[in-house]
């Protein structure tokens, strides 16, 4: 049952905010700057709301996920700095003397409060109503791009990983406390991930109970994630047992594990749509998608900025219906696919190669055709074919017996030549030198928010992650253009 929303305004000690929290803090203009009342007409369906026992409101509990992503802190952390730090008391709209949550509340939220809704779009459109409402979205322009996150537990085997992170909390114990070598259980001789389980839980009460450095932050945020993901086994969350995360390609011989969003942002460096994928997924694929959600959450668009892997001939016909200039270069490899074709191949334009839909790249390409013949040449790209004999969406695809299997293309479409012909003006070039924006985004969403990593298990983990990490990098990108204002 949701109770009524606590205000701490009956403690003696809430003059304490005014002294400590100054007015140009973060937590206090973001507090300033959004209405949470948005959260709780979203969530309160999922409530009891005249019967059991009272839950905590579900607007601290988002407030507690934000927090979590605009410091890039574990549950345990953020309960914990909750508990002292009087900026994150004040942005939670607790009493100083208040106590905290328990840190599981936070997963038990996400899980069972957030399933079945758009989160992402929610908080997006949220972001972009306040910037229209502020007058901060002036230009007609947004820019796509994708970024990749790697999965959580990445390739190694849940063993290896386990026993990694059991390594790191007695690494950072020996470094501080010598008198623990030879405290820590025997490690386990078997291969068996319960024995590695077992282990990594001796391993945190060996430093809870006998390691006099427990208490120290670079001891405990080790303690902390071993806890995670002791948790994320046990509850089945683990590597072994997710099936969501996939192989991306970042380059021909680059490769990694895990999830890719895809991004539109407005000129003003404001995130105007966003989309979770699986890391095999190709990015040009999602253009029509993504400018679209740009238009319902309220930004107008004429002009359209991608790299290669945007300007395929749907997406050029797409931005020729709608009247958009797309403002991406051809990429010599990107051809016109034969419409006669059932099965279509993506185009990873960081490879350079092709991918086929079962998310395999072509191991390699070459020019066909002679260019002396009035037909145009091709580039063919090859597959292996030991993959595709065993592949599960080889129907269709793969003729038993084959020898080999290739894609061919050619560079002939109107089109194509009409993208050619535009990239080479001037507007072109001078709209195309903005492209840097969208790639210092992606930055700032993957190192100080930790969007580099998963923090769970699952498209679903990651669009919660996703949903809250842009939130806050939105809000603090709206909260600078208004001090540029003044």
């Amino acid at each position: 049952m949701i109770s009524k929303r606590k205000t701490p305004n009956g403690s003696p000690y809430m003059a304490l905010y005014d002294v400590l929290i100054p007015q140009d803090h973060l937590l206090r203009q973001i507090n300033e700057l959004v209405d949470f009342s948005f959260v709780l007409d979203e969530l309160q369906a999922k409530y009891c709301l005249d019967n059991g026992r009272n839950a905590i409101h579900p607007i601290r509990m988002f407030k507690y996920l934000l927090l979590k992503s605009i410091y890039d802190l574990s549950d345990a952390d953020l309960v914990e700095r909750s508990r002292y730090d009087m900026s994150f008391k004040y942005f939670l709209e607790m009493a100083p003397e208040e106590d905290v949550i328990n840190s599981s509340s936070l997963t038990k939220f996400r899980r069972l409060r957030l399933q079945d809704m758009n989160l992402l779009d929610l908080l997006i459109n949220k972001t972009v109503e306040i910037a229209v409402g502020k007058g901060l979205l002036l230009s007609k322009m947004i820019m796509v791009d994708a970024t990749h996150t790697q999965e959580r537990f990445t390739q190694k085997l849940p063993k290896e990983f386990l026993r990694a992170k059991s390594k790191n909390v007695r690494k950072a114990v020996y470094q501080l406390e010598e008198e623990m070598v030879g405290k820590f259980p025997a490690k386990p001789a078997s291969d068996e991930i319960e024995e590695e389980l077992q282990y990594c839980r001796q391993v945190v009460e060996a430093v809870e109970r006998q390691s006099k450095v427990a208490h120290i932050p670079a001891v405990q945020e080790r303690v902390n994630v071993l806890k995670e993901v002791i948790e994320d086994y046990e509850n089945h969350w683990g590597y072994s047992n997710d099936p969501d995360a996939r192989v991306g390609h970042k380059s021909a011989d680059s490769a990694f594990f895990g999830y890719k969003t895809h991004i539109a942002m407005s000129d003003e460096r404001i995130i105007t749509a966003a989309i979770v994928t699986t890391g095999e997924k190709s990015d040009g694929q999602y253009l029509q998608e993504l400018i679209q959600k740009s238009k319902r959450a309220g930004m107008e668009v004429e002009t359209v900025l991608g790299d290669a892997a945007y300007p395929g001939k749907d997406n050029l016909e797409y931005a020729k219906s709608e009247e958009l200039q797309l403002i991406s270069k051809l990429n010599p490899s990107l051809t016109d696919v034969d419409e006669r074709r059932t099965i279509v191949f993506d185009y990873n334009k960081d490879a350079e190669l092709f991918v086929c839909p079962a998310g395999h790249l072509a191991t390699r390409k070459a020019r066909t055709g002679k260019k002396t013949q009035k037909r145009n040449q091709s580039t063919t790209y090859y597959f292996d074919i030991e993959k595709c004999k065993v592949c599960p969406l080889r129907e269709g695809c793969y003729k038993d017996g084959a020898k080999s299997k290739t894609y061919s293309v050619t560079i002939k479409s109107l089109e194509h030549e009409e993208q050619a012909a535009f990239q080479e003006t001037e507007e072109f070039k001078r709209l195309a030198k903005n492209r840097y924006k969208i790639e210092v985004k992606n930055s700032e969403l993957k190192h100080p928010h930790g969007y580099k990593t998963a923090k769970s298990a699952g498209i679903f983990g990651m669009e919660v992650q996703g949903a809250t990490t842009i939130f806050a990098v939105n809000l603090k990108r709206i909260i600078k253009l208004l001090s540029e204002k003044e």
